[in-house]
């Protein structure tokens, strides 16, 4: 088998889902304007830093999904898509992402960002597989909490074992494998596949990129 995986934000996209979500929702009104702005760009300037807490981050993100309808959120969503989504998928990105859907027998999207908002993102892609962290819900409702381990750093690496176990297999049993990233907090994915790629990389993994020889491209 051979294992293609995607990083969504600034790889396949040209900007990043999770915080655009954010600015939507605050164009909508969905949320506290000045206030939401502001801790928007600050977890997203730790997240760039490397200095991220994801847990923090993420009672932050997930509960506007718990304050408001399944059917007034999936609207927004399906706005958001068209609006602030399809404009960062670049031709680059869909022509790789078809070369690999033509030729791997896996391909998957595998993010930080949770799924509720990725998932259409993948589909757009036309990847069926999506590794994201997951937003817990309970009878058809999101909490505001997260299930699971979020699928960032470590935990992609985590959640990316307990996909291949799912299909019976793990990564030292493939033919090959693939992973393309824009950011250093993928480290630890990228140091154990055959074939990491930085892709418009930041200024960490660009040197580190370097110093291991690894493919650096751009989909821009």
């Amino acid at each position: 088998m051979n294992l293609v995986l995607f990083d969504l934000d600034n790889t396949l996209l040209a900007g990043d889902s999770d915080y655009e979500w954010g600015q939507f929702l605050i164009a909508k009104g969905a949320v506290d304007g000045a206030h939401y702005a502001a801790k928007n760009k600050a977890f997203y300037e730790d997240y760039k830093a490397g200095q991220l807490d994801i847990y923090a981050f993420l009672a932050f993100a997930l509960r506007p999904l718990a304050t408001h309808s399944r059917v007034q959120l999936e609207a927004w969503r399906a706005e958001y898509v068209e609006t602030r989504i399809k404009p960062m998928m670049t031709p680059a990105a869909r022509d790789l992402v078809k070369r690999h859907l033509d030729e791997a027998d896996l391909v998957a999207v595998i993010t930080a960002t949770n799924s509720f908002v990725t998932a259409p993102i993948a589909r757009e892609f036309g990847i069926a597989h999506l590794i994201a962290t997951d937003p817990e819900e309970i009878d058809g409702r999101f909490t505001g909490e997260v299930h699971g381990t979020p699928c960032f750093r470590e935990g992609k690496v985590a959640r990316l074992q307990h996909f291949l176990a799912g299909l019976g297999t793990q990564l030292d049993q493939l033919d090959s494998s693939w992973f393309y990233s824009d950011s250093h907090n993928d480290l630890p994915l990228l140091e154990i596949v055959q074939h990491p790629v930085a892709v418009d990389p930041d200024p960490t993994l660009h040197a580190h990129a370097q110093e291991k020889g690894w493919p650096v491209i751009s989909l821009r």
